[in-house]
């Protein structure tokens, strides 16, 4: 009932990434991940995003900082923002979730992703970051670095950053809720939370 669209290079979706978790736990439903490239959603559907970084409004960016890390402390974690390097180039670490997910290591591989980039700094389109993160994830780097270059994992993200842009998303999450049910980011989750009740009710 619950599928995700994200990008490890968003805070927000670090955020929802963490809060959606127990969210479906507590009603028993699993949640199926489909990790995309943000960037090129922002290239095709939401250049206005660009155009914000580059003239932001100051008190708007000032409080959109605080929000963030209000946001952050309520979940228990800690995100720097901005970091180092931003934005950051996640196509790497975005193929590696594509090729990780049928061996279950989705969701712990872009955890360690979300934790290195948001939580220490560190730079994610690294390749010595990215073999660490593979380190705390269990999973061999070298089998993974060769995976990310397979043209079928490639073009599977683009798959899904397509499949996004044409059910109407334009960023980073994206959630819907029984396939057609659109949500987007962290602070519609309770929406997110009401929408589940709403169908399983409907189906009692």
């Amino acid at each position: 009932m619950i599928e995700v669209f994200f990008d490890c290079s968003s805070p927000w979706t670090y955020l929802a990434f963490h809060n959606l978790q127990p969210l479906a736990a507590a009603f028993g439903e699993t949640i199926l991940w489909r990790p995309i490239l943000v960037g090129g959603v922002f290239n095709s559907v939401n250049p206005s995003v660009y155009a914000s970084r580059e003239r932001p409004v100051p008190a708007k960016a000032a409080y959109m900082l605080k929000d963030l890390q209000d946001w952050a402390r309520e979940a228990g974690l800690r995100i720097q923002m901005p970091p180092s390097v931003f934005p950051v180039n996640s196509v790497k670490a975005m193929r590696a979730c594509i090729l990780l997910e049928p061996r279950g290591k989705l969701v712990d591989f872009a955890r360690a992703t979300f934790e290195a980039y948001w939580g220490r700094d560190e730079d994610i389109s690294a390749d010595p970051v990215l073999e660490r993160i593979c380190a705390a994830t269990g999973v061999g780097a070298a089998e993974v670095f060769a995976g990310i270059a397979d043209p079928a994992i490639k073009a599977a993200l683009k798959a899904n950053t397509d499949d996004l842009m044409a059910r109407g998303g334009f960023g980073s999450p994206t959630i819907f809720v029984g396939g057609d049910d659109m949500y987007f980011g962290n602070d519609r989750l309770e929406l997110v939370r009401a929408a589940i009740r709403r169908r399983r009710d409907q189906r009692a």
